[in-house]
């Protein structure tokens, strides 16, 4: 295990490339703040030229590719890091130069045991794309298919689990302060992060990912998920299907090519809502890069590390908050959103309904480039803060998309109206979910299900069955050894001595 000797001196290497972006100003003047972290942030600015404008996102890059993933998972968490932040993490790229061809040649041939000539008849030395944790190629199989081949980058693994590790590490030691800090559950931040990255790091499950994708949207036919070629697939390489197409970010092209941007951006919303409300299966990183439309009107989506999944009650409950905040039926949204648990029991869920209208009614019938999202997204997130929601992360993951996906539908047209599109796309599935139908089969199936738990529950009964809320279990979080208020300076003020001492032999040795 690291010792906390070592996880110091990383948060102490990455806090002065923080500092030399600005980043940690607002760290260090929040007064929420425990006073031991703030002088962590002191030691690691001491002496840095600090801009007046901070860039977190360059800030990010600097440090390496576990930060970049970082940044772009609390891009998801303005309520955790601001509005301002959120909005800059929210511009990371990911794009790194490309890792030697010899290392992603030799990465293929160990996956397949076969010679990179015997799987692809041409491939293209240069990547299409470099990111931090893979990079892709252009290239045509031995049976003459345009493909694209993602290669995951050589080491990336190792680098991502040390990185992890030390965030676990400084979570539990900034948690346990409680207050606002703990309500924020920056553990289950990272617990949360853990998983994702995971699932980036397994290039097979993504694919099955894009797999599932494409046959769910079958339904919805001017959404296209490209095929996987599963022969050349394994856990470090994905190749599927090439397409060729133009990015959704340049109006002016489509233009050109003869794209409708109205029914493109129609489309975009309903892809969406079907992926969220009705399969509960999304995709989660939805940005201009991602997205291309074809020569034929259709949506193209590639990049499929990045999913989220909410079960069928979850989903229910989202596609009434929606609709109620349509129609404004508030006081129906507040008594679902005490209905899922996510407001504790002890408030007032008419005081609730008010605060919900305050932040629903100026958005209410404007087109979207009339919407402010961050004064939209700065209303609902101090509404948590007033009402002591606990933190759902698969809810902002899902919010997050949300606003992504307006935001690109807003760049191909300024006048749509999402909440407009959403209506009759929502009313007509709440109709089939929460209509007679639906009601009586859902007491058939619950009936049976629950004859068939007797005989398990008269062995348990002994047991308690806590209530399930609409949020999945979290992940589990790792055992933390924490270190006492005293040697937490004692090993920041080691860590600095250790800096200095370095820097002095390697002006001596050099």
């Amino acid at each position: 295990m690291t010792s906390s000797v070592t996880h110091l001196w990383r948060l102490l290497k990455w806090g002065r490339t923080l500092a030399r972006h600005g980043a940690l100003r607002g760290i260090e003047e929040d007064p929420l703040t425990p006073p031991p972290v703030r002088r962590l942030v002191r030691i690691a600015r001491f002496g840095a030229r600090v801009p007046d404008s901070p860039d977190y996102a360059a800030a990010m890059v600097a440090i390496g590719p576990a930060a970049v993933k970082l940044g772009q998972a609390l891009s998801t968490r303005p309520d955790l890091v601001g509005d301002k932040a959120a909005a800059n993490l929210s511009l990371l790229q990911d794009d790194v130069p490309p890792a030697p061809f010899e290392d992603i040649k030799r990465t293929i041939e160990s996956s397949f045991g076969a010679p990179l000539e015997n799987l692809f008849s041409q491939f293209d030395v240069k990547p299409v794309g470099a990111a931090s944790i893979a990079q892709v190629h252009h290239a045509v199989t031995t049976e003459g298919r345009e493909v694209a081949v993602k290669v995951l980058r050589p080491g990336i693994e190792e680098a991502l689990a040390d990185a992890i590790e030390t965030y676990e590490w400084a979570a539990a030691h900034a948690e346990r302060y409680g207050g606002e800090i703990q309500r924020l559950r920056p553990r289950l931040v990272v617990a949360q992060f853990r998983q994702w990255t995971a699932r980036e790091l397994d290039l097979q499950r993504e694919a099955a990912s894009a797999s599932e994708l494409r046959e769910n949207m079958v339904a919805e036919p001017g959404y296209y998920v490209p095929e996987i070629d599963w022969r050349r697939t394994a856990r470090r390489v994905l190749t599927l299907e090439w397409l060729d197409g133009i990015k959704l970010n340049d109006r002016d092209a489509l233009i050109a090519a003869g794209q409708d941007c109205h029914a493109l951006g129609q489309i975009l919303v309903r892809a969406f809502l079907r992926q969220a409300v009705i399969d509960g299966f999304f995709h989660a990183d939805l940005h201009h890069g991602n997205l291309f439309a074809l020569n034929d009107g259709r949506i193209a989506a590639i990049d499929f590390g990045i999913m989220g999944r909410i079960d069928r009650r979850a989903r229910v409950w989202l596609a009434e908050i929606l609709y109620g905040l349509i129609t404004g039926n508030y006081a129906r949204v507040a008594e679902i959103h005490f209905e899922a648990q996510y407001v504790p029991a002890h408030h007032s869920v008419q005081e609730f309904t008010t605060a919900l209208r305050a932040a629903g009614e100026p958005i209410r019938g404007l087109p979207v480039k009339d919407i402010s999202v961050g004064r939209m997204l700065e209303s609902l997130f101090s509404i948590t803060r007033d009402f002591d929601m606990p933190t759902q992360p698969h809810l902002l993951l899902l919010q997050k998309t949300m606003v992504m996906n307006e935001g690109v539908a807003s760049a191909l047209d300024p006048d749509l109206n999402m909440w407009e599109t959403a209506e009759p796309f929502i009313k007509d599935w709440i109709r089939g979910e929460l209509g007679p139908e639906a009601y009586y089969a859902d007491r058939i199936i619950e009936t049976v299900r629950a004859f068939k738990k007797i005989p398990d529950l008269i062995d348990r009964l002994d047991q308690y069955y806590p209530p399930r809320g609409a949020a999945p279990p979290p992940p589990p979080l790792p055992d933390i050894s924490l270190i006492e208020g005293r040697a937490w300076w004692g090993y920041a003020l080691a860590g600095v001595v250790g800096a200095v001492v370095g820097a002095g032999l390697l002006l001596v040795l050099g």
